[in-house]
């Protein structure tokens, strides 16, 4: 007979083949997502604020490509009046905002990005919070789509002195505005951004 194989051994066989196959797929895997990764990282950090309008809060045209802040470094907050976890956000930050610029002196603009059948409550929504900061609403989702904000708010992007995003997180958890300060400090330091 010229087949003696056991089934134990053809299990043994075809098992060590497909883990073999396997590890490689997820070799692979990991290698493309790494790169993927990379390549976001890429396309938000080092780059300038994009040149977009946008609107005031009472209606007016802003261009972001005029947002600046002297030289020092600012924040650029993806938010919308139905997220929960961009007002807590903006809370958070709202009660050490003096501390962080009289330490940093950092701008904090504040970008909606309700649609225009929900933009009239940003005002008296940004009111009702007490946030002392410059605020912008996107309907049209234009600069959304140019800073690269996914679907997750809020999105936080750090720009230097410079007006280069040098860090952006998305998501907030409860004292994410400590993990943000302490990139702001590094920032307004003159520090490179590593993370």
């Amino acid at each position: 007979m010229f087949f003696e194989h056991t089934t134990a051994d053809l299990f043994f066989y075809y098992s060590f083949n497909f883990i073999a196959h396997m590890k490689k797929i997820v070799l692979g895997l990991f290698l493309i997502t790494g790169l993927t990764a990379a390549t976001i990282a890429q396309n938000s950090e080092g780059r300038i604020i994009p040149s977009v309008d946008v609107k005031t809060i009472d209606g007016k045209t802003f261009n972001t490509g005029k947002i600046a802040n002297d030289g020092k470094p600012m924040i650029i907050d993806f938010w919308a009046t139905w997220c929960k976890p961009c007002k807590k956000e903006l809370d958070a930050i709202s009660e050490v905002y003096a501390d962080w610029q009289k330490e940093t002196g950092v701008k904090l603009i504040a970008i909606s990005i309700d649609e225009a059948r929900s933009s009239a409550k940003v005002g008296p929504d940004a009111k009702t919070h007490g946030w002392n900061y410059e605020i912008y609403i996107d309907e049209n989702s234009d600069f959304k789509r140019a800073m690269n904000v996914g679907e997750v708010v809020p999105h936080v992007f750090i720009v230097n002195g410079k007006g280069e995003i040098v860090w952006h997180h998305e998501g907030f958890v409860d004292g994410g505005e400590d993990h943000i300060y302490e990139i702001l400090k590094k920032v307004a330091a003159g520090e490179k951004i590593t993370e």
